[in-house]
Formats: structure tokens, C-alpha cells, sequence
């Protein structure tokens, strides 16, 4: 297929004023494969009606940003979402209605009524719902469930350790979160119940087969995670850091385009790289 044959994939992004919304679109609009058509912003947003190229930091593309989740739809072959965990419940449920565009969520804190609307969603259109766009993030929690169900709880400890930003509003992060479910899944264990997130400052022994996660917030680190399996012999270590924002754009773009080439259900980043826990 010659350069001019090359399909333009149309795409929207909800949530156009955040960091990783401006850093998705920048990359959309280097890419010639993909076109920028929309970007939605909150109505009270001091961005609203500012060009996207403004928000994107390249050269202006004489589009503006507005608060239509609708129009936005309407224009795109793709809608990737960054915003919050309200739109996307909403603009999950405008999918269901009309039956498209594919849509990429990639809102973390995501409640069990906002996971169920893109579950419904995913029973007309092809959605992809991922914590973290980040490739390397995806293949540590694949390894992560993998070491878990070879390594015996009763042998091997785990810790889940994360660092963010000092920014950061959720800890511990979805990331991490992802983590422990994977490696729970692996071991036949209801993470809920087998998650400690706090330790008091005593009589805080560990149970057999628990799962620990400490978060460490500060400064400008973009995230780190790391899977720590600790036997009384031996230990292992899986760990990713994440040295640039742009891995979550790029992560974001490959995931959208392998997207509209699937039908209807919900997918994650390990779909797209084709890992099976």
C-alpha cells in the first residue's frame, strides 16, 4: 500500500486539557497515519474554545476544545479518554447507545458502577480499559502473575512497592493495583481480601499469602513499580520505571489502533501484546 493509500485513523480524545490528554495529541498530530478531530474538556474549564495545537504545543490545527462527548463521537473512528471516572461512565454509556466509536479508557479510580458501564458498553463496541498505556507496565504485571504462580505463597512474600509524584491523588496507584491482582488471580486468591495497604505501628505481623503495597509520593518522579518476591533464601525483584511521559501517548495511540481492528468486548494493554496470565 503506497503513502497516499495509507488509512487515517480519525481520532478524539476526552479529557484534551490534562497532561497525558496534551502529550496524546502531540503525538497524534506528528503521526501521519492518525488525524486530531476533536477534544473535550470540562465546562468549566479555562481551556475551553483554545485551539488544540495550542494544548498540544505544536502548530495550531484550527480545531477547538469543546464539552461535547456527542460531537466528539461523531467525528472520530476513535475516542481515547483521559479525563475523569464521571465522563467516562457517561461517555460509556453514549456508546451503548449509538454503538461506537471504539473507545480506549484510560481513567484510573475508576468505581464498580463506572467499570460495569464499560463493561456494557463492550457487549455492542470494542473497549479497552487500561491503568497505565505504558507497554513495559504491562509486561510487569504479566511477569508479576506469572513469578506468583510458580513461587508458593507460603514460600514467597510479596510487597508491592510504587513511587509517583508528589501530584499523585490515588495511592496506592492502579498500577500497582494491577499488580497485585494479577498475582493474586495467579495464586487463587480475592486480592480484597488478601491486600494490606496500611500497617500499624505494631502488632503487624504478616499472614501467610498476603499481598502488601507501600506507595511513596514526592518530588517529580513520573512512576516506578516494583514486584518483590522475598523468601527466607532467596528473593526476586520485577520492577519498571517509567523515564518519560511519552511512553504513555505512544502506549495510548498503539493500543487505539490495534482496538479498531477487534470486535466487541472489553480488552486490556495485554491483549494488545498478546500475553495470557
Amino acid at each position: 500500500m503506497s503513502a497516499a493509500q495509507v488509512r487515517v485513523l480519525k481520532i478524539a480524545v476526552l479529557g484534551a486539557s490534562g497532561r497525558l490528554g496534551r502529550l496524546i495529541m502531540a503525538e497524534i498530530v506528528r503521526r501521519p497515519d492518525m488525524e486530531l478531530v476533536a477534544g473535550v474538556v470540562r465546562h468549566d474549564s479555562v481551556m475551553l474554545g483554545a485551539d488544540l495545537g495550542e494544548l498540544a504545543g505544536t502548530s495550531l490545527t484550527g480545531i477547538e476544545t469543546s464539552v461535547s462527548m456527542r460531537d466528539a463521537a461523531d467525528a472520530a473512528d476513535l475516542v481515547i479518554d483521559v479525563s475523569a471516572p464521571q465522563a467516562s461512565a457517561a461517555f460509556a454509556r453514549q456508546i451503548t447507545e449509538r454503538g461506537g466509536p471504539p473507545f480506549v479508557c484510560g481513567v484510573t479510580g475508576l468505581g464498580e458502577d463506572d467499570v460495569a458501564a464499560l463493561k456494557e458498553a463492550a457487549a455492542s463496541v470494542p473497549v479497552l480499559y487500561a491503568r497505565n498505556f505504558s507497554l513495559g507496565a504491562a509486561v510487569t504485571r504479566w511477569l508479576a502473575g506469572e513469578a506468583a504462580r510458580l513461587l508458593p505463597a507460603e514460600q514467597f512474600d510479596l510487597e508491592i512497592v510504587e513511587t509517583h509524584h508528589r501530584r499523585k491523588a490515588d495511592a496506592p496507584s492502579g498500577t500497582a493495583l494491577a499488580i497485585g491482582e494479577a498475582a493474586a488471580e495467579a495464586r487463587g486468591l480475592d486480592l480484597s481480601s488478601q491486600a494490606i495497604f496500611e500497617r500499624p505501628r505494631q502488632g503487624s505481623a504478616r499472614p501467610v499469602g498476603a499481598i502488601g503495597f507501600s506507595a511513596v509520593r514526592g518530588g517529580g518522579a513520573i512512576g516506578e513499580h516494583s514486584a518483590l518476591f522475598l523468601g527466607a533464601f532467596e528473593e526476586l525483584e520485577i520492577r519498571h520505571r517509567a523515564n518519560d511521559r511519552f511512553i504513555f501517548a505512544r502506549g495510548a495511540l498503539e493500543a487505539g489502533k490495534w482496538l479498531t481492528a477487534q470486535a466487541p468486548g472489553l480488552y486490556g494493554i495485554e491483549d494488545v501484546l498478546g500475553l495470557t496470565s
